[in-house]
């Protein structure tokens, strides 16, 4: 009887450790603490972040590496200088960042998550230490991207206002006749006497 009450409280035992392992893990995976994986934090300073928030995946060549675990602001005394945004970025220990890399705010897809895109560059006998920062490239704000589009419409629709107004080259090829016979008679030209586009007048 003691025996098998020994054997049972044993079972027990082991299902109590492996219930509060599976446990342990599970709040550790939720927390995203990195206890079992080697890595280290780098900062990036940008003047705008374009919404990346914190957790937000961080690549490397387009692999993930690692995400962001902070966002702070850093202040100026200078009136002059704007704010900046401090990005602190957790990577694997592996991932090797040369301190000529690009760093830049990336979109998944057209309307996707923003996350930290990271070109490496070429200088790896240096490499980002921890807590070493760099300066990311901005991305272009949606406002700039709406005045940009306009201008380009705008400069379109004025090219074509101008070829209908017969003005310009396009203009006067496509409703001078005069030019287009010109063209008509060149060509045509070219065609009964192919030497002339190897005949080059002598120099005075």
């Amino acid at each position: 009887m003691i025996f098998g009450k020994t054997k049972n409280e044993l079972k027990v035992g082991v299902f109590v450790f492996f219930g509060l392992v599976i446990l342990i893990v599970a709040i550790l995976s939720i927390g995203e603490v990195k206890t079992w994986t080697a890595g280290y934090e780098v900062n990036v300073v940008f003047n705008f972040v374009n919404g990346v928030k914190v957790g937000a995946p961080v690549r490397v060549a387009g692999v993930d590496v690692g995400e962001v675990k902070q966002i702070n602001f850093i202040a100026s005394q200078d009136i002059d200088t704007p704010t900046k945004v401090e990005v602190v970025c957790w990577v694997k220990r592996p991932a090797k960042i040369p301190v000529d890399s690009t760093i830049w705010v990336n979109t998944l897809g057209l309307l996707g998550e923003k996350y930290i895109e990271i070109m490496p560059g070429k200088d790896y006998a240096h490499i980002l230490e921890p807590r070493q920062s760099l300066v990311g490239v901005d991305p272009l704000p949606m406002h700039e991207v709406v005045r940009l589009a306009k201008a380009i419409a705008d400069n379109l629709n004025e090219s074509i206002t101008r070829i209908k107004n017969k003005e310009g080259t396009v203009g006067k090829l496509l409703y001078d006749d005069k030019v287009y016979q010109d063209l008509e008679a060149f060509m045509e030209d070219i065609r009964k006497n192919p030497w002339k586009l190897l005949y080059r007048a002598k120099e005075k």
